[in-house]
């Protein structure tokens, strides 16, 4: 089973790969239609993080179809309430939950605030507080392709994160490690085969380079 945020059809679905049967988890908000669901993480107690900017409308937050006034980040639950989790960042995209997941880092895909916040959560997965956990302000500065979006985090905290310029890596406080430079705008990362190759999404290609740190959970 495969969890995705549907852009397209405005919602978050469980896609069964031996059925090829999609089932919707979240479509509305308090009676609304969401924006276009982005990104979507699932805690290991099953409740489900996920962010809804407006990419996928036309024209974007002034789209004629955007019913919802906000781009929010929410929370869908086992018994599948869903919950509001923020609504102040102007387009959050990409997520991930640290090792202990007590916090859940989002990027904003804003050129004019390319910034990453941190959400502290409690136990039921509600914020308790929030800060900006890094800004590549002075990567976009510089005219890099690409904004903040898709991240991943690895056992020990390490955050691998598309960022302006291709993949930034950083520790678990937001301090910067390093960036991988691949010249060109980068959408999304994830780990996989022995948890040391790091996959890498643009418009154009996809690619894959060895880490020496383990990026598996």
């Amino acid at each position: 089973t495969i969890l995705m945020p549907d852009h397209g059809n405005r919602m978050v679905a469980r896609f069964d790969v031996r059925t090829k049967q999609k089932a919707p988890l979240a479509t509305h908000f308090e009676g609304k239609r969401f924006n276009s669901a982005n990104d979507v993480i699932k805690r290991r107690d099953g409740a489900i993080f996920f962010t809804d900017p407006p990419y996928g409308l036309a024209g974007r937050n002034d789209s004629p179809i955007k019913e919802l006034d906000f781009n929010g980040i929410y929370r869908i639950d086992t018994d599948g309430s869903i919950h509001l989790l923020d609504k102040e960042m102007t387009f959050p995209n990409g997520l991930s939950l640290s090792p202990d997941e007590r916090t859940l880092i989002v990027a904003n895909s804003d050129p004019k605030k390319p910034i990453w916040m941190a959400f502290t959560l409690d136990a039921r997965g509600d914020v308790v507080s929030k800060r900006v956990f890094a800004d590549a302000s002075d990567l976009a500065a510089k005219n890099y392709p690409g904004l903040p979006d898709g991240l991943r985090i690895t056992g020990d905290g390490t955050v691998f994160a598309t960022a302006p310029g291709g993949v930034l890596v950083m520790d678990s406080t937001g301090k910067r490690l390093g960036l991988i430079r691949t010249g060109t705008r980068i959408a999304n990362c994830a780990f996989g085969d022995d948890g040391k190759t790091l996959y890498m999404t643009s418009h154009s290609f996809l690619a894959r380079i060895k880490l020496e740190i383990d990026g598996s959970r």
